[in-house]
């Protein structure tokens, strides 16, 4: 049996296989008769053929009756009409763009900012030139923005998500591939056919964005094809295999958990639960404080009354236009905004869901107890003029305050628990700086006392400790004292980081990985003169100086640094023969 080349099944395809696929046909006649079917619709929009004019008319008008005095129907197509929004087209793109750029996948990257980017060139350009108006339904329920020609919602999601599909298809198999194929592509239906019962496109709109949207991916996919052509990569089915099925170790979202690998389904259930009751209980304490102080307060605790009244007496111009931008800061939209890419960005770089699901939890969780609290309480604003107008809510506790807290000082606890190096503590810097600044800006503007102020602080202290310790997010951060090594079962073990004299490892804190046994084969991963293994002549003279730590600086005098002991295989000789990745090194002193 001939065997297989490195880089798995994809690199062994041979010379033939790969001609026969590069000569298949069903691509290029798929994206052939999708350029076809929309210029023949381009051609009779903008020639208004008259068959196609009396469909396109009847169909909207019979669909706009049928909907339209259905509250509950209309508001979910409308929530699936905005899935197709360029807003959230563009998150998508760009949060899968930052993810493939932190993990060095920069091809993969530039593809979906391009293929994104023509779809946003591709829809005003054709509606200019088609000029066809929006229907004119008995009952409108929804409205658009310029000519109807292609469905722009159409065309932005068929390419936008269609490109996602083609990028991490190789990071799907078996039946989740084919559920993940599935699920694009019901979206992209769903999204299309909402337009038509909103009334806001003909059937021909959406059609022909979809034709249009099919060429331009297939266009896109083989210029993908050529540059990998061109750097000598073999030919693969991107509808089958996606562009880069080598890639799939970077395309998956994340690795498991090492922290909990082994644990049993209940293990989840019994954190889920404590965090739900943690939850119940801080939520308790904010209503009872906030009860206090409402009904038997005198009115005036810790300067409600005095203090906004001073800010309210002292206002200027600038002050006030600050005010405007910390309070912004502290809004609603910006809060998700740096949440969604503090979850994108460390779900990048750490390769796990722990830091993404304590980000979402304590979010979710914030806004919640926000809401119940402020429904409880239902404490008036103070009694000056307020510079924001209709707040929907009453004003304990303060939400800008409390959802600015919790998410800076997560981002701190983050930074601080996954990055090395002294600069990991500036973090803490936006950490103290934001809460202060945005709790200033709500009393400056009238709409908060301090004692919604302190309610806020009190909450997201109690339940960023509650969520920490039950979530443990900087569990499979960047070890400082010691490095892990895997064993041939699986498991984890301390690392190596000191050879015993007479060969025998050293017991303890420093002991040899399960598997190694002598202190050849400890040796047998070091980087010694270009040598898998070192001369017995070293062996016997300096066997003490062999180490392999995280750190080096416990050991200055040695010029080996930072070996990282990563991997033990069995050989197939039978005896243990340990693969390891040498971060810098030298020769022996």
């Amino acid at each position: 049996m001939r065997e297989s080349p490195p880089g798995g099944q994809f690199a062994a395809r041979t010379p033939d296989a790969r001609d026969q696929r590069s000569r298949s046909p069903a691509p290029l006649l798929t994206v052939t008769a999708a350029a076809m079917i929309f210029t023949i619709v381009l051609i009779l929009v903008r020639q208004q053929w008259a068959p196609l004019e009396s469909a396109d008319h009847g169909a909207a008008a019979g669909i706009n009756n049928l909907i339209a005095g259905n509250a509950m129907l209309v508001t979910v197509i409308k929530a699936i009409t905005w899935l197709g929004s360029g807003g959230v087209l563009w998150t998508v793109i760009g949060a899968a763009a930052v993810v493939l750029t932190i993990r060095r996948r920069w091809r993969l990257a530039i593809y979906l900012l391009v293929t994104g980017t023509g779809a946003l060139v591709l829809d005003p350009v054709l509606k200019s030139l088609a000029g066809r108006l929006r229907p004119v339904v008995a009952h409108p329920i929804a409205h658009g923005n310029g000519n109807s020609f292609p469905s722009g919602h159409s065309l932005g999601s068929i390419v936008c998500y269609g490109a996602v599909l083609l990028v991490f298809l190789p990071a799907a198999r078996g039946r989740w591939r084919r559920v993940f194929i599935a699920g694009v592509s019901t979206l992209i239906a769903l999204i299309g056919i909402s337009r038509i019962l909103l009334g806001v496109h003909y059937l021909s709109d959406v059609l022909g964005a979809w034709a249009l949207g099919i060429t331009w991916l297939g266009v896109t996919a083989f210029a993908f094809e050529l540059t990998r052509r061109a750097a000598g990569q073999p030919v693969t089915g991107p509808v089958t295999e996606g562009l880069e099925p080598e890639a799939r170790a970077d395309l998956k979202p994340a690795q498991p958990e090492s922290a909990m690998r082994h644990m049993p389904a209940r293990h989840y259930g019994r954190i889920a639960a404590g965090i739900l009751v943690a939850w119940v209980l801080i939520l308790g304490i904010i209503v009872g404080a906030g009860e206090l102080v409402t009904r038997d307060g005198n009115g005036n605790v810790l300067g409600d009354r005095t203090i906004p009244h001073w800010f309210a007496a002292h206002r200027t111009p600038g002050w006030t236009h600050w005010s405007q931008v910390f309070s912004t800061l502290g809004a609603t939209q910006a809060i998700l905004i740096v949440a969604l890419a503090t979850c994108v960005v460390f779900l990048a770089v750490t390769r796990h869901w722990r830091p993404a699901v304590f980000v979402a939890t304590l979010m979710f969780g914030e806004l919640g107890a926000f809401l119940a609290a402020a429904a409880v309480v239902k404490r008036p604003r103070p009694d000056v003029t307020q510079l924001d107008q209709h707040l929907p809510t009453s004003a304990y506790p303060s939400g800008h305050e409390t959802a600015t807290c919790c998410l800076y000082v997560a981002i701190a606890i983050l930074v601080i628990g996954h990055a090395r190096g002294w600069w990991r503590w500036l973090s803490l810097i936006p950490a103290i700086a934001m809460p202060v600044l945005v709790a200033l800006s709500r009393m400056y503007r009238g709409e908060h006392h301090p004692t919604d102020i302190l309610g806020s602080l009190l909450f997201s202290l109690l339940w960023l400790t509650a969520t920490t310790l039950l979530i443990k997010p900087n569990a499979d951060g960047w070890p400082r004292r010691r490095s892990a090594s895997i064993s041939t079962d699986g498991r984890t073990q301390p690392a190596l980081s000191r050879v015993g004299s007479c060969g025998q490892p050293r017991t303890g804190p420093y002991s040899f990985p399960a598997g190694t046994t002598s202190q050849s084969s400890a040796l047998s991963w070091m980087p010694w003169q270009g040598q898998r293994k070192p001369p017995s002549s070293a062996i016997r003279s300096r066997p003490s100086s062999v180490t392999a730590t995280l750190s080096s600086r416990s050991y200055r005098s040695s010029q080996i640094q930072d070996i990282s002991l990563t991997s033990v295989s069995k050989a197939s000789s039978g005896r243990p023969a340990i693969c390891r990745r040498a971060l810098s090194s030298s020769q022996g002193r």
